[in-house]
């Protein structure tokens, strides 16, 4: 379904949980945007509803559903374990090419911090969690944590802009690629869960979110 696909993709790259202001869908505008009638629009926006992104808002419209604080806690221990088989599975099984490309995520990031904004490095960051995801190799962790990422990516884009913490996330980053080289199956599942974990303390601790 375009008008669906073309919405989530819209939806993800919002920055929900970077400051205080709800994210309205405008149907009219999405449509002219998209070059589709309202239909789809709708039908793409109950589908939507459905699966918990968006909320309709009587009298009010479409908002995108921002997680409150609890839950978003909760969302990340799910995805801790989650990742965390999944870079288990990676340790075993995944080719060797497949590890060297998380390493290459962060090449340009290694001696330097980013200047500036964070965007790239935030970009990169994502990209690390989807792909030890999709080297883990099992489709069902892939497709259990399709719905998750939505949230998992608006946080780690707040995140990483709080406390310092490129240079925590540069180093445990690292270290979990060391584990994965080293086909250290052990190694490479705590140090997923315990870097994802930390997210959890640091959302405790600093997290701006809805209560």
């Amino acid at each position: 379904m375009l008008a669906y696909d073309a919405l989530k993709r819209a939806i993800t790259q919002m920055d929900i949980y970077g400051s205080a202001t709800e994210f309205r869908l405008d149907e009219r505008q999405l449509s002219e945007t998209l070059g589709v009638s309202r239909t789809p629009i709708r039908e793409a926006m109950t589908v939507l509803e459905q699966e918990g992104f968006v909320r309709s808002v009587p009298r009010r419209g479409i908002f995108v559903v921002r997680k409150t604080k609890r839950e978003i806690l909760d969302l990340i221990v799910v995805w801790a374990a989650l990742e965390g088989m999944a870079a288990r599975l990676a340790a075993t099984q995944a080719s060797d090419d497949e590890i060297a490309s998380l390493r290459r995520l962060f090449n340009e990031f290694e001696a330097t911090p980013p200047a500036g904004p964070m965007h790239e490095y935030s970009q990169a960051n994502i990209a690390f969690h989807q792909a030890v995801i999709r080297i883990g190799g099992c489709r069902l962790i892939v497709d259990m944590t399709g719905n998750l990422f939505l949230h998992m990516r608006a946080i780690r884009a707040v995140s990483v802009r709080q406390e310092n913490r490129f240079e925590i996330s540069m180093r445990e980053h690292m270290a979990i690629i060391d584990a994965l080289e080293q086909r250290d199956p052990d190694l490479a599942e705590r140090l997923v869960r315990e870097h994802t974990m930390g997210l959890a303390a640091h959302v405790e601790r600093h997290g701006v979110f809805p209560e």
